[in-house]
This record gives structure tokens, sequence and C-alpha cells, in this order.
């Protein structure tokens, strides 16, 4: 690729990221607001404006380095949010508190992806595609195939992704705390996201597609 296309390429990966990578901290931090933690209200993270949330490796760096070495699969991470469970409602445990929490991310990011299939679908229907023009239609394209990518990777059980969190709440008692206390090794979470951010992208292929392709089905924009 020219500098040109790496330009375009950049704008085409880095708006969606960041649009996405936001609404996903946003999520974490509503829900946590439900259900009675003010933690990320109070340092101003409830919010969609993205530079509340953005992570200069994570959110920019990272992907842009996708980018110029032509990777199959984008993905990143923002701030994480503050949570503190011991605020949670007594009307819920702790740990299905912080398994909400945790699965908001995705679940946002999902939501977004079916919103955007929708649109799609109206799009195509009414005849509007043809006149929003190409670039536009790859920015949404991109933002869709983003959004599955985020979920899918931070639903993967190791720490610090939301997986993990996840993880720990579905786990018997006594099997989540194991689960928690290895994740508390910072040698074990080191090798574990080492190993995950090098073999990313050949892990996410085939998930992401499978999901992409059941969302554009469900959306009536099977081919």
């Amino acid at each position: 690729m020219d500098v040109a296309d790496i330009l375009q390429k950049a704008v085409l990966v880095l708006v969606p990221m960041v649009l996405s990578l936001t609404v996903h901290e946003y999520a974490h931090a509503r829900v946590a607001f439900a259900l009675g933690d003010d933690t990320a209200a109070s340092m101003g993270r409830m919010n969609l404006n993205p530079m509340s949330h953005i992570d200069p490796f994570g959110t920019i760096l990272l992907p842009l380095m996708a980018v110029v070495f032509n990777s199959p699969v984008f993905f990143g991470w923002a701030k994480p949010v503050p949570v503190n469970p011991v605020q949670f409602t007594r009307k819920i445990r702790m740990k299905t508190g912080m398994l909400l929490t945790a699965a908001a991310g995705p679940t946002a990011n999902i939501a977004l992806a079916f919103i955007i299939g929708i649109l799609f679908s109206v799009l195509r229907s009414t005849g509007l595609d043809a006149s929003l023009g190409q670039s536009m239609i790859s920015l949404l394209s991109q933002t869709f195939l983003i959004n599955v990518v985020l979920a899918i990777f931070n639903l993967i059980p190791v720490p610090p992704l939301d997986g993990s969190r996840v993880l720990v709440g579905l786990l018997p008692d006594s099997l989540g705390r194991q689960f928690a206390y290895l994740e508390r090794n910072p040698m074990f979470v080191i090798l574990a996201f080492a190993i995950l951010i090098t073999q990313a992208g050949s892990i996410l292929q085939f998930p992401v597609a499978v999901v992409a392709r059941t969302i554009l089905f469900m959306t009536g924009n099977a081919s």
C-alpha cells in the first residue's frame, strides 16, 4: 500500500474503533451505575465522549500498526472503566454484578452491529445505499466488522479482558476463586496477554466470520 492508501485505511479503522470502544466502555459504566456503583460516573467516565476513554496504545497505536502491516483483523481496547463491586446493590451477588458489568461492553458492541445490519437492510430496500457513496458504505461496513471483532475479542477469558470476569461469574464459587487468584498473578497475565496479542488475528478470523454472517442473516442481509 502507498501512503494515500494507508491514510485512507487508517481513517476507516480509527473512526469506527474510537466510536465502538467508546460505546463499549460507556456500557460498562452505565450497567455498573444501574447496579449501584457510581465510581465511573464520579470520575467522568460514564459518557460518550471518546476523549474520556481513549488509550493511546490500545485505541490508536495498535490499530494503526494493524493497518501498516495489513492485518486481516483489527482490534484494540480503551482505558478500562473503574468498577467497585462493593457498591453494588445487595439484591445481587457481587460476582453476578461483575459478570453483568463485564458482559455489558461486548453486548453493546453486538447490539451496535445489529443496528448497522438493520440500517444496511433499510438502505438497500429503499435504494438509498447508492446515494450514500462508497466511502460512507465502507465506513459503515468497517464499523460493523470492528464491533463484531471487539465483542468476540473481549469475551476471550484472558485477563484483563471482559471474558475473564464473565468466566469467573459463571464458574462455581470454588473454581471462580481459583481463576480469580490466577489472574492476579502478574506473570500469568503478561504471558497470556502477550500470546493473545500476537495470535489474535488467527484466533479471531473464524468466529468473527461466523458471528458477522449470522448477524447479517438475521437482519435481512443474507446474500
